[in-house]
C-alpha cells in the first residue's frame, strides 16, 4: 500500500474527484447530490468517492436512511504542507526572473 501523501495526490489527479471535493467543501452531500452535476452513472461516481474515501479525503456518515459524505481536510493539509516546502524555491526563482525582465526591459528602451 502507498503512503498517505501518494494516495492524496493520486486521488487529486482526477478532475472529477477534484470537483467532488470542491462540492464537499460547501458542506455534506449524498451520493445522489454529488452525482447530479455530472453526466456519469451512480456506480461511476461511487467509484470516484471510494478512491477519495480510501485516500482519507472524505468520510461517509449514517443519518437515518441516507449516507451523506463529508470532506476530511487533514490529507489536504498534509499535501499543502509538503507543497509549502517548495513554495519559497519557486517564489525566489520568479523574483529573479522578474528582476531579469526588468533589467532587460530597461536596456531596450
Amino acid at each position: 500500500m502507498s503512503d498517505p501523501l501518494t494516495r492524496t495526490f493520486s486521488a487529486l489527479a482526477d478532475p472529477t474527484r477534484r470537483a467532488l471535493l470542491a462540492r464537499l467543501a460547501e458542506g455534506p452531500a449524498t451520493v445522489n447530490e454529488l452525482a447530479a452535476p455530472f453526466q456519469l452513472t451512480l456506480p461511476t461516481v461511487s467509484r470516484h468517492l471510494k478512491v477519495l474515501e480510501e485516500a482519507g479525503l472524505l468520510r461517509k456518515e449514517r443519518q437515518a436512511q441516507s449516507r451523506p459524505c463529508r470532506l476530511e481536510p487533514a490529507p489536504l493539509a498534509a499535501a499543502d504542507a509538503w507543497i509549502e516546502t517548495y513554495r519559497s524555491f519557486f517564489v525566489e526563482r520568479l523574483d529573479r526572473l522578474g528582476a531579469q525582465l526588468t533589467t532587460t526591459s530597461g536596456e531596450t528602451e
